[in-house]
């Protein structure tokens, strides 16, 4: 019986031959060798590997749950082999290689948005980037409010209180996108300085009508910024045109927030902000002369809020997008288009079967649904039965609260509460496409359980 293989060892033997020729661009030096037990070295990492046992399977198939992507192994290989230098990005002399691969690897995600000019680059987290985006909107409308949709990501809510900047949430369509009707009527009493409009909702992965909100911003004079956190690369993929509209509106955008470790396929800690005006460069302006003697070149560190990051980051992404650049005609793109058809043969799938109730069509790979019941109580408790009965025969999958009347029109599901707990799958892998027959089958046959309980 074939078994699954977490680390392979093919990856080990290719990080190997890459480390002898890093080596040999160090052969010059007097020999050294830093001080390590290598059999307190050999415990110490054995227990660790027993100890991350610990954890779910995130890069199978059958781990279908949260917002997780498994790296590629070239972005683990990569970001393994400049550990070993392990460079600071936040100047030239900490991070000469690694910078530049930072700045490279920046302007082919700007190219992906058709951004020109730019001034960019990696963060550590997506939360960063928003961040730092929401830094410059206060800079650039002082006194004027942040608005976005109630499905926006709850940070947003929390940076605006921390950059004590004005910040409000608008209702949403029946779909999760932001309402453009009552956006135009705020935005008429010139009390937006900047709307988040999000590609790709982390709850229902539901993209905002960028399109619209952009030509909003022309008319009423306010900021647009893309929080693209997760869905953003999905405008490389094969979409319909209403949702193309959108992405290729996100070039008109004032700023972007995308996370590399989403749809990127990168190692957590690498996030990336973008602004389409360059000079609001001048508001990172700082005296750092300690750090910034080596070179008259721009030092990353001047046009970032964080101070040290790590090169291994950038290393990792610019290897990863030479391998498979972000184009939409190559590997990449033709890899997020099977986890969206994964997310809609599983719709397709659910919406067939009346033991489920879908809450709405996918527009990204993010599909939620209810258990079919008399009522919202029943379906609650039987949704957390099946997830509890799906792990336990390998199957992973994840809880949400939403609104009943958020159900599809078609329900039958009376609202005895104001809420209902629903399963929801992010099917983020492209192995998805192949494996989503099985993870429906195994879903069915949890439910079947629940039900005979």
């Amino acid at each position: 019986m074939t078994t699954y293989k977490l680390i392979r060892p093919d990856d080990l033997r290719l990080l190997d031959d890459a480390a002898a020729v890093l080596n040999a661009g160090f052969d010059t030096l007097p020999e050294f060798e830093p001080e390590a037990d290598s059999t307190t070295l050999h415990a110490t990492l054995q227990t660790l590997a027993e100890k991350l046992q610990d954890n779910y399977p995130y890069a199978h198939p059958l781990y279908a749950g949260q917002m997780l992507k498994p790296p590629h192994p070239v972005a683990r290989a990569a970001y393994q082999l400049a550990q070993w230098i392990n460079p600071n990005n936040h100047a030239l002399d900490g991070g000469r290689a690694t910078s530049a691969l930072e700045k490279e690897a920046v302007a082919e995600i700007a190219a992906m948005f058709s951004l020109t000019p730019f001034l960019g680059h990696l963060t550590s987290s997506g939360t960063l980037a928003n961040l730092e985006a929401l830094w410059i909107a206060g800079k650039e409308r002082p006194g004027q409010r942040i608005v976005g949709s109630s499905e926006a990501h709850y940070t947003h809510a929390r940076i605006s209180d921390v950059l004590k900047l004005d910040y409000q949430p608008l209702e949403t369509d029946d779909n999760g996108r932001i309402a453009v009707p009552a956006l135009q009527e705020l935005a008429a009493s010139g009390v937006i300085g900047t709307v988040v409009a999000t590609a790709g909702t982390t709850r229902f992965g539901a993209v905002d009508p960028i399109a619209d909100i952009i030509d909003l911003g022309h008319e009423y004079g306010f900021r647009v910024h893309i929080d693209g956190a997760y869905g953003g690369y999905f405008g490389l993929a094969d979409l319909p045109e209403t949702l193309k509209r959108h992405y290729t509106a996100i070039a008109q955008a004032d700023s972007i927030a995308i996370d590399p470790h989403k749809h990127g396929l990168q190692p957590y800690g690498c996030g990336c902000v973008l602004f389409s005006d360059p000079s609001v460069g001048r508001y990172y302006q700082h005296d750092s002369p300690y750090t910034y003697f080596s070179s008259n070149e721009l030092h990353l560190g001047e046009i970032s809020l964080e101070c040290s990051r790590a090169g291994a980051a950038a290393a990792a992404l610019w290897a990863t997008q030479s391998m498979l650049p972000l184009t939409s005609t190559g590997e990449f793109a033709k890899n997020l288009s099977r986890c969206r058809r994964a997310a809609q043969a599983m719709a397709e799938d659910l919406a067939a079967d009346a033991r489920f109730a879908l809450v709405q069509l996918p527009e990204l790979d993010i599909v939620v649904w209810a258990v079919s019941a008399e009522t919202a109580s029943r379906a609650s408790h039987l949704a957390s039965r099946v997830f509890d009965i799906a792990a336990e025969n390998d199957l992973h999958l994840a809880l949400i609260e939403v609104d009943v009347d958020r159900l599809d029109t078609s329900s039958t599901i009376q609202a005895d509460q104001a809420t209902i707990t629903c399963l929801r799958s992010c099917l983020m892998k492209p192995e998805h496409e192949a494996w989503q027959l099985e993870i429906f089958n195994r879903l069915v046959a949890a439910t079947e359980a629940s039900l005979a309980e």
